[in-house]
């Protein structure tokens, strides 16, 4: 029994055997890789593929050249009507005799008295100081005057106000009630979209001598968080 077990031991081992290749025999090919028969062949063919002559797998040829060639006529007018649609104006085939481009030295409309050889080339720096004079004569300020009344709204107008008025924000000139100040101040004040509105509703409710919805807690004239400071400047 034993002597059958050995056996086809034996027997598995030997089918199981890759064959040796023939560089263990001592017979090396330097030329072998891996995917291809021999390297040289192989760099040979590539060669010659990239060359374009022939190899092993044909002839490669190259690439054909682009070959020029005219436009359909219903084509190129479909082009044409399509161009000038959008556009407005017809396209210009290109050619050798076509003109030139016109060059704009100085579009109209566009002034060049910054520009001292434009300047220099119409008048010396005499005429030139003589001008500045002569513009500087006609220049004219502007008083500014009463401001015009609205017509169709008896709204208060604060920008009247804020020019009448003198007093910065927060100088207390008007007496409030200190009963139930901030919450007043926070429901009525939360009502407006900006305090130039707040303020005409002020106005126009009796302000700033009275502060019927609590909207001007500290007295100064001035409701929710409005401030003239924008206004006199504009006027200074």
């Amino acid at each position: 029994m034993r002597y059958i077990l050995c056996g086809v031991a034996a027997l598995a081992l030997t089918a199981c055997t890759t064959s040796v290749p023939d560089s263990a025999a001592g017979v090396v090919d330097p030329g072998q890789g891996v995917g291809f028969n021999n390297y040289d062949t192989y760099r040979a063919e590539r060669e010659a593929q990239l060359n374009g002559t022939t190899g092993q797998s044909g002839v490669i040829t190259p690439p054909a050249a682009v070959q020029s060639g005219t436009l359909d006529p219903q084509d190129a007018a479909a082009a044409r009507q399509a161009a000038a649609l959008n556009s407005g104006q017809a396209p210009i085939d290109a050619s050798p005799s076509n003109p030139a481009p016109q060059i704009v030295e100085n579009s109209a409309g566009i002034s060049g008295e910054n520009d001292f050889n434009a300047v220099s080339a119409q008048r010396d720096i005499a005429a030139d100081a003589a001008l500045i004079q002569q513009n500087r004569a006609q220049y004219q300020v502007i008083q500014p005057t009463d401001l015009p009344t609205r017509p169709g709204t008896n709204r208060p107008n604060i920008v009247e106000y804020a020019l009448r008025t003198t007093n910065p924000v927060g100088t207390t000139l008007y007496k409030r009630s200190s009963l139930r100040a901030e919450t007043r101040y926070q429901n009525s004040c939360g009502s407006f979209a900006s305090p130039d509105l707040a303020q005409e509703e002020f106005l126009a409710l009796g302000g700033p001598e009275k502060d019927r919805k609590g909207m001007d807690p500290d007295g100064d004239g001035y409701a929710c968080g409005w401030n003239p400071a924008p206004f006199r400047a504009a006027k200074g």
